[in-house]
Protein backbone atom coordinates (compact mmCIF):
# COMPACT_ATOMS: atom_id res chain seq x y z
CA UNK A 1 0.00 0.00 0.00
CA UNK A 2 1.54 3.13 -0.84
CA UNK A 3 0.43 6.54 -0.90
CA UNK A 4 0.13 8.56 -4.08
CA UNK A 5 1.94 11.86 -3.59
CA UNK A 6 1.89 13.43 -7.00
CA UNK A 7 -1.77 14.64 -8.12
CA UNK A 8 -3.51 14.69 -11.24
CA UNK A 9 -4.00 18.39 -10.58
CA UNK A 10 -0.94 19.79 -12.29
CA UNK A 11 -2.54 22.24 -14.73
CA UNK A 12 -3.82 24.80 -11.82
CA UNK A 13 -7.38 23.97 -12.01
CA UNK A 14 -9.60 23.89 -8.76
CA UNK A 15 -10.32 20.50 -7.25
CA UNK A 16 -13.81 19.83 -8.13
CA UNK A 17 -14.24 17.34 -5.76
CA UNK A 18 -16.27 18.03 -2.58
CA UNK A 19 -15.18 17.92 1.42
CA UNK A 20 -17.46 15.88 2.97
CA UNK A 21 -15.51 15.78 6.18
CA UNK A 22 -16.98 18.70 8.12
CA UNK A 23 -20.48 17.55 6.68
CA UNK A 24 -20.16 14.46 8.39
CA UNK A 25 -18.76 15.98 11.32
CA UNK A 26 -22.32 18.16 11.65
CA UNK A 27 -24.22 15.04 10.96
CA UNK A 28 -22.86 13.32 14.33
CA UNK A 29 -22.67 15.65 16.38
CA UNK A 30 -26.82 17.00 15.92
CA UNK A 31 -27.09 12.80 15.63
CA UNK A 32 -25.25 12.96 19.26
CA UNK A 33 -27.80 15.72 20.28
CA UNK A 34 -30.92 14.38 19.12
CA UNK A 35 -30.03 11.27 20.86
CA UNK A 36 -29.50 13.07 24.21
CA UNK A 37 -32.37 14.88 24.07
CA UNK A 38 -34.77 12.35 23.86
CA UNK A 39 -36.43 11.32 27.27
CA UNK A 40 -35.78 7.99 29.00
CA UNK A 41 -39.22 5.96 29.06
CA UNK A 42 -38.35 3.68 31.55
CA UNK A 43 -40.05 5.10 34.65
CA UNK A 44 -43.16 3.22 35.91
CA UNK A 45 -45.99 3.87 38.85
CA UNK A 46 -46.63 1.54 41.11
CA UNK A 47 -49.95 1.81 42.24
CA UNK A 48 -51.87 -0.20 44.99
CA UNK A 49 -55.51 -1.01 43.34
CA UNK A 50 -58.62 -1.11 46.48
CA UNK A 51 -59.66 -4.78 46.19
CA UNK A 52 -63.37 -4.84 45.86
CA UNK A 53 -64.63 -6.21 49.86
CA UNK A 54 -68.05 -6.64 49.07
CA UNK A 55 -69.31 -10.11 47.87
CA UNK A 56 -72.19 -8.46 45.54
CA UNK A 57 -73.16 -11.55 43.23
CA UNK A 58 -72.56 -10.85 39.74
CA UNK A 59 -75.56 -9.69 37.63
CA UNK A 60 -76.60 -12.73 35.61
CA UNK A 61 -75.69 -14.19 32.73
CA UNK A 62 -78.93 -15.22 30.29
CA UNK A 63 -78.08 -18.56 28.42
CA UNK A 64 -79.88 -16.76 25.33
CA UNK A 65 -79.12 -13.37 25.01
CA UNK A 66 -77.30 -10.53 27.23
CA UNK A 67 -77.65 -6.78 26.97
CA UNK A 68 -75.32 -4.29 26.90
CA UNK A 69 -76.04 -0.86 26.89
CA UNK A 70 -74.41 2.65 27.03
CA UNK A 71 -76.37 5.42 28.78
CA UNK A 72 -76.58 8.94 27.53
CA UNK A 73 -74.53 9.38 30.70
CA UNK A 74 -71.63 6.96 29.49
CA UNK A 75 -72.77 4.14 31.74
CA UNK A 76 -71.87 0.77 30.30
CA UNK A 77 -74.87 -1.71 31.52
CA UNK A 78 -74.53 -4.94 31.62
CA UNK A 79 -78.29 -7.08 31.63
CA UNK A 80 -79.47 -3.77 33.08
CA UNK A 81 -77.00 -3.31 35.69
CA UNK A 82 -73.79 -1.00 36.10
CA UNK A 83 -70.35 -2.43 35.18
CA UNK A 84 -66.47 -1.35 34.61
CA UNK A 85 -64.71 -2.48 31.35
CA UNK A 86 -62.99 -5.20 33.79
CA UNK A 87 -66.41 -6.37 34.46
CA UNK A 88 -67.79 -6.77 31.00
CA UNK A 89 -64.79 -8.52 29.47
CA UNK A 90 -65.18 -11.07 32.27
CA UNK A 91 -68.68 -11.46 31.72
CA UNK A 92 -68.17 -11.93 28.03
CA UNK A 93 -65.30 -14.23 28.77
CA UNK A 94 -67.72 -16.39 30.69
CA UNK A 95 -70.71 -16.48 28.17
CA UNK A 96 -68.23 -17.43 24.99
CA UNK A 97 -67.57 -20.37 27.29
CA UNK A 98 -70.94 -21.68 27.69
CA UNK A 99 -72.45 -24.21 25.44
CA UNK A 100 -74.31 -22.45 23.38
CA UNK A 101 -72.38 -19.34 23.08
CA UNK A 102 -75.37 -16.92 24.04
CA UNK A 103 -76.22 -13.67 21.83
CA UNK A 104 -74.76 -10.18 23.00
CA UNK A 105 -77.25 -6.99 21.66
CA UNK A 106 -75.30 -3.98 22.19
CA UNK A 107 -77.83 -0.76 22.58
CA UNK A 108 -75.69 2.78 22.65
CA UNK A 109 -77.22 5.60 23.54
CA UNK A 110 -77.63 7.82 20.27
CA UNK A 111 -76.06 10.73 22.37
CA UNK A 112 -73.21 8.44 24.34
CA UNK A 113 -70.05 9.52 23.63
CA UNK A 114 -68.13 7.36 20.55
CA UNK A 115 -65.09 7.46 22.94
CA UNK A 116 -66.97 4.99 25.45
CA UNK A 117 -68.74 2.72 22.82
CA UNK A 118 -65.48 1.85 20.79
CA UNK A 119 -64.20 1.04 24.23
CA UNK A 120 -66.77 -1.33 25.09
CA UNK A 121 -66.20 -2.83 21.06
CA UNK A 122 -62.91 -2.98 21.72
CA UNK A 123 -63.45 -5.54 24.90
CA UNK A 124 -65.89 -7.33 22.90
CA UNK A 125 -63.38 -7.83 20.01
CA UNK A 126 -60.60 -8.95 22.43
CA UNK A 127 -62.91 -10.89 24.76
CA UNK A 128 -63.93 -12.79 20.56
CA UNK A 129 -67.24 -12.33 20.85
CA UNK A 130 -68.57 -14.12 17.76
CA UNK A 131 -72.49 -13.81 18.00
CA UNK A 132 -73.46 -9.86 18.35
CA UNK A 133 -75.54 -7.39 17.27
CA UNK A 134 -76.52 -3.55 17.53
CA UNK A 135 -79.82 -2.68 18.77
CA UNK A 136 -81.64 0.70 18.34
CA UNK A 137 -80.44 1.53 14.86
CA UNK A 138 -83.70 3.61 14.42
CA UNK A 139 -82.82 6.20 17.14
CA UNK A 140 -79.93 7.09 14.89
CA UNK A 141 -81.98 8.67 12.08
CA UNK A 142 -83.57 11.57 13.90
CA UNK A 143 -79.86 12.19 15.74
CA UNK A 144 -78.21 13.30 12.41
Amino acid sequence: MSMQTTSDNSDGEPMLDMNVTPLIDVMLVLLIMFIITIPIQTHAVKLDLPVNQQNNPPPPIDPVKNNVTVTAKDQVLWNGNPVTMDQLRQYLDVTQQMNPVPELHLQPDATARYEIVDEVLAVTKRAHVQKMGFVGNEYYMNVF
